[in-house]
């Protein structure tokens, strides 16, 4: 890379370009990305440290593209790790964003979006259970934070707590800390039955429907982000039109905000020194018995939703 194109170095990390656009639309430049991201370092740092990552980058004229196994051209110095995918039968090398130099790294590379895994490198427990809110199309915020209320009453009346964040997109994400000795299909099982739960609070509002065509207009309470899964991290942009970026919200604040408050260019001075996201995280939580079978007795939705899909087609071919 030419010396002509470098405008500064932090940390022994050459930022390039930083005054192009970041993307179409986008209404920020690369220097936005990369000075956000230094700003809240402290904070997003946590959520990915000792996570294999993956990101989603997107280079100048291009289409955003997810990058999980780390180029060739990788620094030395950055982390990584070797996990086995069974759906395509090879090793993929994640790496891990264990530190500022690694994440400016990736900043430079214009990886906007910072999507871990739900585990840690060493670790064969989920951290968390997560709820992802999924509005329909063209839906407004409020129908969302309704949904997001079925959903902390439905946690409440199981004996837990959890907190929530924007998504960076139109919806929400859940949270609910995870004590070590809760396993993924315990962790999968108790999230079918949140879910559940809060569609049967007001099955006006919320659908656990996977298929599309199923929902009705309602907020799909999606519970499949968990085994190998990754979310995107509180704090991470997102590759939408202004950069906005996933951020924690308090639940008695869900009313007076809406996604497009939070951007790579406002977070920052909202967060006021603060980390709302880490502050408000609950302790780690065991989960009720109750709550268990009744999700292990709950299909999951993709197996459920991939059979469906072919009874119908089969019934349209006949």
């Amino acid at each position: 890379m030419s010396r002509a194109k470098t405008v500064e170095t932090r940390d022994g990390v050459e930022l390039t370009n930083l005054d192009q656009p970041l993307f179409d639309g986008a209404d920020a430049t690369k220097r936005d990305l990369v000075d956000y991201l230094d700003a809240v370092r402290d904070r997003i740092l946590p959520e990915l440290r000792q996570r294999p990552l993956s990101v989603i980058r997107i280079r100048p004229g291009q289409e955003p593209f997810m990058q999980k196994n780390v180029p060739k051209y990788t620094p030395d110095w950055i982390e990584t790790t070797t996990v086995w995918a069974e759906a395509s039968r090879r090793e993929v090398h994640y790496a891990l964003a264990n530190d500022r130099r690694t994440l400016l790294w990736f900043a430079n590379q214009r990886s906007v979006e910072f999507h871990p895994t739900l585990m840690r490198v060493g670790e064969s427990h989920p951290t968390h259970l997560i709820l992802d809110l999924d509005p329909p199309e063209g839906d407004d915020f409020a129908h969302v934070v309704r949904a997001a209320r079925l959903v902390r009453q439905a946690l409440e009346d199981s004996g837990l707590e959890g907190i929530v964040k924007t998504s960076g997109s139109k919806g929400l994400h859940i949270f609910v800390p995870l004590d070590e000795g809760v396993g993924f299909e315990d962790a999968a099982a108790a999230t079918r039955a949140l879910a559940a739960r809060a569609e049967r609070v007001d099955p006006d509002v919320a659908t656990t429907a996977y298929i599309k065509e199923d929902r009705g207009g309602k907020v799909f309470v999606d519970s499949t982000r968990s085994g190998g899964a990754t979310v995107v991290a509180a704090y991470s942009p997102r590759v939408r039109p202004g950069v906005p970026v996933s951020f924690p919200v308090a639940w008695d604040d869900l009313d007076d905000v809406a996604p497009r408050d939070f951007t790579v260019r406002t977070a920052v001075d909202l967060l006021d020194g603060a980390d709302p996201w880490h502050e408000r995280m609950p302790a780690a939580q065991r989960l009720p018995a109750d709550l268990l079978e009744e999700g292990h007795a709950i299909p999951i939705a993709r197996v459920a939703a991939m059979h469906e899909g072919k009874r119908r087609a089969r019934a349209r071919r006949q």
